[in-house]
């Protein structure tokens, strides 16, 4: 038999389609008393220690493959721990 597309048997199912995403957020707890001064590209509540930022209209459609980004100033007294925790969605992150 030749090396060619297989034909009729039952093969793996396609990969799924990447799709668009439209709105998204990125949820981070900050261990210390850091607090969000200013924020740009992004939206931003805090709630206890978790500070949240959610897209402007103007980057809430991100095409699968694209990225986003966003900046912040801040501020804190005392000490200036790292992020605990990350979450984009309903998706937790790992750190890298």
């Amino acid at each position: 038999m030749g090396g060619g597309p297989r034909r009729g048997g039952a093969g793996p199912p396609p990969p799924p389609r990447a799709r668009a995403a439209h709105g998204w957020s990125l949820d981070w707890t900050f261990p210390g008393d850091q607090r969000v001064t200013q924020m740009w590209n992004a939206e931003h509540t805090r709630s206890g220690t978790t500070v949240t930022a959610k897209n402007v209209d103007w980057n809430a459609g991100v095409a699968p493959g694209a990225s986003v980004s966003f900046g912040f100033t801040g501020s804190w007294s005392g000490t200036n721990a790292e992020p605990s925790s990350f979450a984009l969605g309903d998706r937790v992150c790992g750190r890298t």
